[in-house]
């Protein structure tokens, strides 16, 4: 029964990514377990927990994971480097979704699927499995669906290199969805944060209308103002990652803090204290 229940609720997410709804979230980098209800309060579908660049041991990872299942946010983790073995692990410990950073090949895309759709299978059978060389027995075929219900396969494309061979890349059947690196993207392109380049746009466009065109949903993470996130929906993006705690927090503390020093005078034009950069 418990089992049952835990599938209904992970697959909510996929099941509306896949009618093409759209879904929003935000990155979560502290481990305070009171995020989890303000996340929900503030009507969001998912979180994005990144242990690339967060310093997230495996135990908090999971505990976290935990918790936000427990409120009905599905947990998407983002693992620090393309690893069949590390995208088993954060599943292992709770993670409904699973990113791969800095895809390039379509190698990179077949090991993340086979890590999120066919596990606990690896090795030589699951390649000869993916490859198509030998067909799944339909036992096995049915455990591994009931075993992955619900599991989402999403890569990041942020080079140049994935540009380049992004219609082969998104062919792979089992990907769900992509997550464009806006910040790596543009590094790649030579033209780093420069988020209003028409180099830079028609870049994420080429992404979005051929993710869309695959038939597969489609989102970018952006720190900035939510017009930047309304602007890529109309282009065709359907997962928001806005923005993420820390960022958050400091600019509404800036406003805050700012229009209560304007309203009694203490507004001084002057001051160089550092800013938070986001």
């Amino acid at each position: 029964m418990l089992k049952k229940k835990v599938l209904i609720q992970d697959t909510s997410l996929l099941r509306k990514l896949r009618n093409g709804q759209n879904v929003y979230g935000t990155c979560v980098t502290s481990t305070v377990p009171m995020w989890p209800i303000g996340l929900q309060r503030a009507g969001l579908d998912f979180v994005f927990l990144d242990t690339e660049h967060i310093p997230l041991d495996r135990t908090e990872l999971a505990r976290m994971c935990q918790i936000f299942r427990a409120y009905s946010i599905t947990p998407i983790v983002r693992i620090p480097k393309p690893d069949p073995f590390l995208a088993c692990q954060v599943i292992d410990g709770g993670a409904v979704g699973v990113i791969a950073p800095y895809l390039e090949s379509v190698e990179q895309i077949i090991d993340l699927v086979g890590a999120t759709k066919y596990r606990p299978l690896k090795g030589e059978r699951l390649n000869r499995y993916l490859s198509g060389k030998e067909e799944i027995p339909p036992d096995l075929k049915h455990y591994l669906e009931v075993y992955n219900a619900g599991n989402i396969c999403i890569a990041n494309i942020e080079s140049v290199p994935a540009l380049e061979r992004l219609d082969t890349m998104l062919s792979v059947p089992g990907l769900d969805a992509v997550f464009i690196g806006p910040h790596d993207l543009s590094v790649s392109l030579g033209i780093p944060e420069q988020y209003d380049h028409p180099e830079f746009e028609a870049a994420v466009r080429t992404i979005i209308h051929t993710t869309r065109r695959k038939g597969l949903s489609v989102g970018i993470h952006f720190s900035q103002s939510p017009d930047r996130q309304v602007y890529w929906m109309k282009e065709g993006v359907n997962i928001v990652v806005h923005s993420f705690d820390v960022a958050l927090f400091g600019q509404r503390l800036r406003d805050d803090i700012g229009s209560i020093k304007k309203a009694v005078g203490d507004d001084d034009e002057s001051d160089n204290s550092p800013k938070l950069v986001i």
